[in-house]
């Protein structure tokens, strides 16, 4: 991974410097709060519901085991034991003291972290999968051109006050695992026939209150451009992105309004303008930042290990947690492990406490390199466990409750914090997202139903994706009280989709008989082994509208 140098540093610790005095003149009254309020976004500082909420940034989902372990102690010493981990691939702290946030940014800052630019109207997180470097699948490492980004797009001055808030997404594998076409750019890496790194640039995706996925605007970019591009896309919408209306201020809007078409003539333009300057990358500047991301040293190891394949065969348990939960690697005899955060009533999704943030630092050193990632799901993955020690491996994390063999499945559900937490949610997601998976506790019938994604999100602004949850729900507020808008048949992936609005919303109570009756339809519908958004897309709405409205008690 890679590590910063003197000039991150600097950077970092003179913005907790900056903050710190900012934080003393507000508390001395010397600030108001409306003055504070940029301030404080522009260091991931938000005040939601009962405390302020710290957003840590982790760059494209990597952690080391020394910056997990900070972590852990953050969440110890100056929150409430846990942390919530967001489809972002970051991580918040929702109960942090206002007097104490300059304290948990100097600790992050020895660990080479921050909160820069994980709020306000600027270039956020930039994102990848969290399986980046080992995918079997993988075409090309995108973590490389993710920290060139990162490093580019942090405390970037012509960027920071754009119209809105601003997402970027690298994938480079056959199966795309970063929901690429839901972000502002996203970008697929892939060599041409002569071994040339080009990029496919995707524009204009985002969720929120007008769902749009995505649309190619260039084939075929050289890596060297990469910046400039991103720079011209940037100009035209700083350019011309609204800043009357925060609702129509995306850029996806802009390219709606102006048109695929028009929209790509105008950054030609402007690119034509910037694109042999001094943002062109050089092979000096990859191969400086690609060192950072160069293999591990890998073992010579077997693919086939015969302790292994014997305890699948004898232990049912740990052959269901092999099949959903480890991924194929590029590397014989090694796995990649996902770590669920979705075990049920004992945890919200997204939650770990600092002693499950201190095991998994110990994990990733004793199993693997040091590394962990962050995923888009909000599970946790270590890339590079050695096959012979996932038994090892599944014993300790089942005992710390994050074994839960359900990667993929209806129960590994993808949630906002919702009103239990956040101010501008209209219900609660948490409480819904509970009561599914305790509704879905068979897991041999879970593992039966085979891949079914579902999202929740508090409020409009869509933090749990369930745009693009096969099923997602919606948290709406009717005259006062909290009801739940079910969507179905949405994707991610190169295939995505937005899924489409079933019918009247229900009220909580009603919800988990919704699911099962959806879950119902969908079998008894299915044709093989086919997937849940295949058969939806075969058979279409009405089945699952006719279904989920036959009965009196499930009436809007």
């Amino acid at each position: 991974m890679y590590h910063y140098d003197d000039y991150d540093r600097a950077l970092v610790r003179e913005r907790v410097d900056q903050f710190r005095d900012q934080v003393r003149r507000r508390m001395a009254g010397e600030l108001s709060e409306e003055e504070f309020l940029p301030l404080r976004l522009q260091n991931g500082l938000y005040l939601q519901k009962h405390a302020y909420m710290l957003r840590v940034a982790i760059p494209y989902g990597t952690l080391s085991a020394r910056q997990m372990r900070t972590l852990a102690r953050i969440a110890k010493g100056y929150d409430r034991g846990y942390g919530h981990f967001t489809t972002r691939q970051n991580i918040q702290f929702n109960w942090v003291e206002l007097a104490r946030v300059p304290d948990i940014l100097a600790l992050l800052a020895e660990v080479d972290m921050h909160a820069i630019q994980t709020s306000g109207n600027c270039v956020r997180n930039i994102t990848t999968e969290a399986f980046a470097g080992v995918a079997a699948d993988e075409l090309l490492d995108p973590r490389p051109l993710a920290e060139i980004l990162r490093q580019w797009s942090t405390v970037n001055p012509e960027f920071l006050y754009l119209p809105r808030k601003f997402k970027i997404a690298l994938c480079s594998a056959e199966e795309d695992r970063a929901a690429v076409m839901m972000h502002d750019i996203g970008l697929y890496l892939y060599r041409d026939e002569a071994g040339e790194m080009l990029l496919r640039v995707m524009v204009g995706g985002g969720l929120g209150r007008t769902p749009i996925l995505g649309q190619q605007i260039r084939e075929a970019l050289p890596w060297r451009h990469l910046l400039s591009y991103v720079e011209a896309i940037l100009r035209v919408y700083n350019r011309h992105g609204r800043r009357d209306n925060k609702y129509k201020a995306r850029i996806k809007i802009l390219v709606r309004a102006l048109g695929i078409e028009a929209f790509a003539a105008e950054v030609e333009r402007e690119w034509q303008h910037i694109k042999d300057g001094p943002a062109e990358l050089t092979d000096a500047e990859f191969a400086r930042v690609a060192r950072s991301f160069a293999p591990p040293a890998y073992a010579a190891l077997a693919e086939t290990d015969l302790a292994h394949g014997t305890r699948l065969a004898r232990e049912p348990d740990f052959a269901r947690w092999v099949a959903r939960n480890v991924k194929a690697h590029k590397v014989p005899g090694y796995a990649s492990v996902v770590l669920s955060t979705k075990p049920g009533l004992a945890a919200p999704p997204g939650d770990l406490t600092d002693a499950q943030m201190e095991a998994v630092a110990d994990w990733a050193e004793r199993f693997g390199f040091g590394e962990i990632r962050i995923a888009h799901e909000q599970n946790l993955v270590l890339p590079d466990v050695r096959r012979q020690d996932l038994h090892a491996l599944w014993s300790e994390a089942c005992a710390l409750g994050l074994g839960t063999p359900n990667a993929g499945l209806l129960t590994d559900i993808i949630a906002c914090p919702g009103g239990d937490f956040c101010a501008l949610a209209n219900a609660k997601s948490i409480p819904i997202a509970q009561a599914i998976q305790q509704r879905f506790l068979d897991l041999d019938y879970l593992h039966d139903l085979g891949e079914v994604s579902l999202n929740i999100s508090g409020c409009i602004n869509a933090c749990g994706h369930h745009h693009i949850g096969n099923i997602g729900i919606l948290g709406v507020d009717k005259n006062g009280s909290e009801w739940y808008q079910v969507t179905l048949g949405g994707a991610q992936g190169k295939a995505s989709a937005l899924g489409k609005v079933i019918g009247p919303s229900f009220a909580a109570e009603q919800v988990p008989q919704v699911i099962e009756r959806i879950v119902d339809t969908f079998v008894a519908h299915r044709e093989g082994d086919e997937n849940f958004v295949d058969t939806f897309n075969r058979i279409g709405l009405e089945p699952f509208k006719g279904r989920v409205y036959s009965a009196p008690e499930t009436a809007p």
